[in-house]
């Protein structure tokens, strides 16, 4: 949802955009922190330094807030995987299922990784994950459409002996593997008495690059058992 119209009083269009920012930020940590049901508006109003009113005027109520904060996140990372493999298929050396397998899991995990917001949108991600308040279609219709598109393309290009449903099995595979990096990290970091406590997140992903793209060879050689 768009919100109000930002010209109209009471805020300037300056003062809006300002403002509907403060509220998507404060948002996006109290949601990480108590989860949808646990955030009252206050909480979020109070965090932002604006009046209780404010959530209405730009959102309409906290459900819309929250829609809105995960619409422009999955937006913004949907566009940064775009990019990441255009850049690949369009490099002037010949692209690789290697380098576009391994540009493709450094853009996945870079948004968890960011320290500016890498805590926060991470327990925001699995906690929807976990409760499932967005819309059903919105993940899909906003992230992974787009990108599972592209990447099909990508790999008919490298790979022609590969069919659609293969490439689309091999990317899911991928993309849940590096899923689970993520969550056992979460999990296990800073426990003692294994090494999956200390989990490298470069050597991961070097690994599942390497076990998916070897996967993925075997299917166009019809090795499929």
């Amino acid at each position: 949802m768009a919100g109000a119209n930002e010209t109209n009083a009471p805020y300037s269009t300056k003062e809006a955009r300002i403002t509907r920012q403060r509220l998507l930020d404060a948002a996006e940590e109290m949601f990480a922190q108590k989860g949808f049901d646990g955030t009252a508006i206050r909480d979020i109003t109070t965090k932002a330094r604006r009046g209780p009113a404010s959530i209405n005027y730009f959102f309409g109520d906290k459900r819309e807030l929250y829609e809105e904060l995960f619409r422009l996140r999955l937006r913004e990372m949907c566009e940064s995987r775009l990019n990441t493999i255009k850049a690949v298929m369009s490099d002037k050396t010949k692209p690789t299922l290697e380098k576009l397998f391994y540009a493709y899991s450094v853009d996945f995990i870079k948004p968890f990784l960011d320290p500016q917001q890498s805590q926060r949108f991470m327990q925001l991600f699995f906690r929807e994950m976990a409760e499932q308040r967005l819309p059903k279609n919105m993940f899909l219709n906003e992230l992974a459409a787009p990108t599972l598109t592209a990447m099909e393309e990508a790999i008919a290009v490298i790979c022609p002996n590969i069919n659609k449903h293969e490439a689309l099995m091999c990317i899911l595979s991928l993309t849940g593997q590096l899923v689970h990096i993520m969550q056992a990290k979460v999990l296990f970091e800073g426990a003692q008495g294994h090494s999956i406590a200390s989990i490298n997140i470069d050597e991961s992903i070097s690994h599942i690059v390497k076990f998916s793209v070897a996967g993925i060879r075997a299917y166009a050689k019809g090795d499929k058992k």
